[in-house]
């Protein structure tokens, strides 16, 4: 495999013919539809037959119920497992299922080898994490003692395969309650045969400040539960001034951080299947980003005529453009950003990757970097 940089004058036709891979895996890999116009600056990911030396990760994907099937079927291949998303719970430990069924999500992630996983969350009826339910569960056994039983009925009635715990927005004061709570979990998922994630906002030290951050202790949590999940990305973000959504950088910080209180072993990085269209000029408190897939950002590049930019710090490609009068500046993720995360993955030995989220069409030469990506 390598990556093609397009330049001016380029086709598909002369692309094809200057690297000697089939036209075929070139529109395959980068879902190229005819008439298969290009943007200067866009990376393709170019794949040739024959053997390769890879190394095979644990890959992770998030997906709602109401994920279109075709997009997912075109995910799994790639997945080691499937975090359904998600279920929610009462002040007393009831669990909260999704709104609309999961059941098809649950079988035809098994059907491809993927394992399914329930996402405990909790998001409360308006659709936000409120720390209140957070609060109340974990200093109440009779609610932890309910909420473990009732998943562990979903898991032997439903065909889950292991937990994930994406509580956000922790109070401080919840610290060691909330690592206790993931623990407790673990032990009574365990003894059905199944692994507990727990999701852990972005820090750089033990005593970063701020709400998403305070309540998560790193060293804590990275003994509770069997593995990690690091949510390495919404640097740029709806409010943000225009940035990469997850600028490498930045992510490095977060892995070298944990790797200081969690074994490699237990890490998967989080990765970004999305970008962001800012509309120029950004006002702080007013600018509202407006959230892309990836194929949607290159189509863009594509009506608009703008070349694809490349920031080597961020690892990210960005580009300017104009419509009705209104400028934009894009940030999303190619394979250049791809490869740059994955090979944190392989430089520090982690476990694997898990992708937020799967419900916008991902390039399939992308997840078989992730899925088994290629050394150099």
């Amino acid at each position: 495999m390598e990556i093609y940089v397009v330049k001016p004058g380029d086709t598909i036709d002369s692309i094809a013919a200057s690297t000697g891979a089939p036209l075929s895996s070139i529109l395959f890999n980068n879902q190229l539809t005819y008439p298969y116009r290009l943007a200067v600056g866009e990376a393709l990911l170019i794949s040739y037959d024959g053997d390769a030396d890879r190394q095979t990760i644990f890959t992770n994907g998030y997906a709602y119920p109401h994920i279109n099937q075709d997009t997912l079927r075109q995910s799994l291949p790639y997945m080691s497992a499937l975090s359904i998303f998600s279920y929610g719970f009462t002040t007393e430990g009831g669990l909260i299922p999704p709104r609309l069924d999961d059941t098809f999500l649950i079988n035809l992630a098994k059907s491809y080898g993927s394992r399914p996983v329930l996402t405990l969350t909790p998001i409360d009826a308006s659709g936000t994490f409120n720390n209140n339910l957070i609060t109340g569960l974990v200093y109440n056994p009779e609610a932890i003692t309910r909420l473990t039983e009732e998943l562990g009925i979903q898991i032997t009635s439903r065909g889950f395969e292991g937990v994930d715990i994406d509580f956000e927005y922790i109070l401080p004061t919840d610290r060691v309650a909330f690592a206790e709570f993931v623990a407790t979990v673990r032990r009574s998922i365990n003894a059905l045969g199944f692994p507990v994630s727990v999701a852990l906002a972005p820090k750089t030290s033990d005593n970063q400040k701020g709400l998403l951050y305070e309540g998560k202790d790193y060293a804590l949590l990275g003994e509770a539960a069997d593995s990690v999940l690091l949510m390495t990305y919404e640097w740029g973000y709806t409010y943000s001034v225009p940035m990469a959504v997850a600028p490498v950088d930045k992510v490095r910080r977060v892995v070298e951080y944990a790797l200081t209180r969690i074994p490699a072993e237990k890490i998967d990085l989080g990765v970004p299947n999305y970008g962001y269209d800012w509309p120029l000029p950004y006002v702080s408190g007013t600018t509202r980003a407006t959230s892309i897939g990836n194929l949607t950002a290159r189509e863009l590049a594509v009506e608009n005529g703008a070349a694809i930019q490349f920031d080597e710090t961020a690892k990210s490609p960005w580009f300017t453009y104009e419509k009705n009068g209104i400028s934009h500046e894009v940030w999303f993720e190619d394979v250049r950003s791809y490869q740059a995360k994955f090979a944190l993955v392989t430089e520090y030995a982690l476990r694997g990757i898990g992708f937020w989220q799967l419900m916008r069409p991902n390039l399939p030469g992308f997840l078989l970097m992730s899925g088994t990506f290629w050394i150099r």
